[in-house]
């Protein structure tokens, strides 16, 4: 045993690893089951009580696709036809004829539109420069131009979407694009088509709002907070104006005093920055009824877009105080651009508005000199400039971004309100969860029931040798569910056939290496010569067809979507699990079990 122990530490660690990796989806299978189990206040007091482990677990489990649990499937597709006819500087009837015929081609072709407009412009003897850019410009010039606006409108789209679908609070959506104008949106756990409709096929609103003076904000946070330490009959309101906890408070003291500072943060420019795992209890908390009538009728908290990693290395997102009146809508925007500063190597982004825009903007701005407007999309705040001075002319440059990404995702939101080309729902598709606890359950029968026939052939047919065989499909099982937990990965319906196919290939090895060793045994050969011989010589085979099998899985998943993609997943993970567990751990059996008692090895 001693000679095979660096084997058999490897072998463990593997377990034991792939039983770590799973177990956050036991757990969160745990809490669910209990959740299901309570309704009503019973059911939201457990999940407050639980929040942070349901989190925990959700992140780090096995997640199931929709046919798996159910939900919405939707695709998307960037009206990139119109966007290209509202890009036009003018409009003649030549222009008309053109945009009607492109229309009919994008309509029976996977051609690019942009591609399409520029090869019937071509036809017809007409220049790109004629309605785009200046007469200057060459065809590649505009078409260049043309492309990057339609990748830029994909890319509005997608961020508009996650914007909308992150505020809905759907668990595990998923967000992808799919070749040059389409975006699929798969939404687990929803089942109501027209919130979906309007959910991802509304028109985005982008609002200028002005955010409260701090000290009106620090008063409303302090009201709510002596509120609630009211409302515990066992503690008596403090004064709010000492809102630091003391060195010898315990936290469990100073969140009794203040309930809604513990959870909430303060800052002193009026604004609450508040830890990821606490978004949700502040987000149902200044939703209650009672909570909402301390909160003046002319404001509303917003969140902040994205969360910014704080010095503990948790994310932390910002609650604005902002007025519920827009100053201005961002239908004014006619253009905007992020570019670095090259007097002060920074990012900033610069923005353009139309005549009436122009002129509101002008009063905005200088009637509020130091104060802060929101920029919000969809109740969403992505940033939040203090304005400097009277901004004339329409043309602002907005700074304090971190990098030119941050910059480049304010370009998007902004330009959601100009010129947005329009997004049409062509394909939407819902999973019912009856239909998807029926897909696991026939899923898992149908698994099951293969594993067990595969397992009772090998123990008939190879007896000792088909038992080993057999061990090494259940660690092969293990590590492909473990993979997956690990890397976060989605198990559909397809999934679970790609784990079958994976299981059958484990056996496939196994059984080209007995029927080697029984040839080797015919010679002559002992047993301990015959299964070295048997390993060996059918290395090679097993090698070329699983790495064959890896680059078609490959392929399929580089190329293929949804089912597909889902199927070669589980291929690929199988294929190298198959290969560690039918040659490297069988193979440890047999050298120990022919050191012990040669007489207990035998393959039919």
């Amino acid at each position: 045993m001693r000679k095979y122990r660096f084997r058999i530490i490897v072998v463990a660690a593997s377990v034991l690893l792939s039983i770590w990796f799973l177990l956050p989806t036991y757990q969160d299978y745990e809490l669910s089951s209990q959740k299901k189990a309570l309704t009503g206040a019973d059911s939201i007091q457990f999940v407050e009580q639980h929040e942070k482990e349901i989190r925990e677990f959700r992140k780090k489990r096995i997640k199931l696709g929709l046919d798996l649990q159910g939900g919405m499937r939707v695709v998307l597709e960037v009206n990139v036809v119109s966007l290209i006819e509202k890009l036009a500087k003018n409009k003649d009837d030549a222009f008309a004829a053109i945009i009607k015929e492109v229309r009919q081609q994008v309509a029976r072709s996977d051609e690019s539109p942009v591609v399409l407009f520029r090869s019937e412009c071509e036809r017809r003897g007409v220049r790109l420069s004629r309605y785009y850019l200046n007469l200057r410009d060459t065809d590649d010039d505009v078409f260049r131009f043309l492309e990057d606006e339609a990748k830029k409108a994909v890319d509005r789209g997608m961020q508009i979407v996650r914007n909308r679908v992150d505020q809905y609070g759907v668990s595990e959506p998923s967000i992808q694009k799919l070749g040059g104008t389409r975006i699929i949106v798969e939404l687990p756990g929803v089942s109501n088509e027209r919130e979906v409709q309007d959910l991802v096929g509304k028109t985005a609103l982008l609002e200028f709002r002005l955010l409260k003076e701090p000290e009106v904000a620090a008063r409303v946070m302090e009201g709510i907070d002596k509120y609630l330490a009211a409302k515990d009959s066992t503690n008596t309101p403090k004064d709010t104006s000492d809102i630091t906890p003391e060195v010898e408070k315990t936290p469990e003291q100073f969140a009794k005093e203040h309930p809604f500072f513990a959870i909430a943060g303060f800052t002193q420019q009026g604004v609450a920055s508040v830890v990821e795992e606490n978004k949700d209890k502040v987000r149902r908390l200044l939703d209650r009824p009672d909570i909402q009538r301390l909160i003046p009728s002319d404001m509303e908290f917003l969140w902040s877009a994205k969360g910014q990693l704080g010095q503990d290395g948790k994310k932390y997102f910002t609650l604005y105080p902002a007025k519920k009146t827009a100053e201005l809508e961002g239908g004014v925007i006619t253009n905007a651009r992020a570019t670095i500063d090259p007097n002060y190597n920074q990012p900033i982004v610069t923005m353009e508005m139309n005549t009436e825009g122009s002129r509101e903007w002008s009063r905005i701005t200088g009637a509020n000199i130091n104060k802060r407007i929101a920029i919000v999309l969809d109740q969403s705040v992505f940033s939040a400039p203090v304005v400097r001075s009277k901004i004339t002319g329409g043309h602002s440059q907005i700074e304090g971004m971190e990098n030119l990404e941050e910059g480049k995702l304010l370009e998007i939101v902004l330009k959601a309100g100009a010129l947005p080309a329009p997004v049409d729902i062509i394909e939407q598709r819902s999973v019912g969860p009856s239909l998807g606890e029926d897909s696991i359950r026939k899923g898992l029968l149908s698994a099951g029931l293969a594993t067990l026939l595969t397992i009772l052939f090998m123990v008939i047919y190879y007896h000792t040798g088909g038992v080993v065989a057999d061990f090494a499909v259940v660690f092969c099982m293990l590590f492909i569910l473990g993979v997956l937990a690990y890397f976060g990965g989605t198990l559909t319906l397809p999934g679970i056939a790609g784990i079958i196919l994976t299981l059958a290939i484990a056996v496939d090895a196994n059984v080209l290496i007995y029927e080697r060793i029984r040839e080797e045994q015919e010679t002559g050969k002992t047993l301990r010569a015959a299964i070295d011989e048997g390993y060996s010589k059918a290395f090679s085979a097993i090698l070329d067809s699983n790495v064959t099998t890896f680059i078609t899985g490959l392929i399929l998943f580089q190329f293929g979507s949804g089912p597909v993609q889902g199927f070669a997943l589980t291929l690929i993970i199988g294929v190298a699990a198959s290969m560690f567990s039918a040659i490297y751990i069988t193979r440890i059996f047999f050298d120990i079990m022919t050191d012990k008692k040669q007489s207990l090895v035998n393959f039919g």
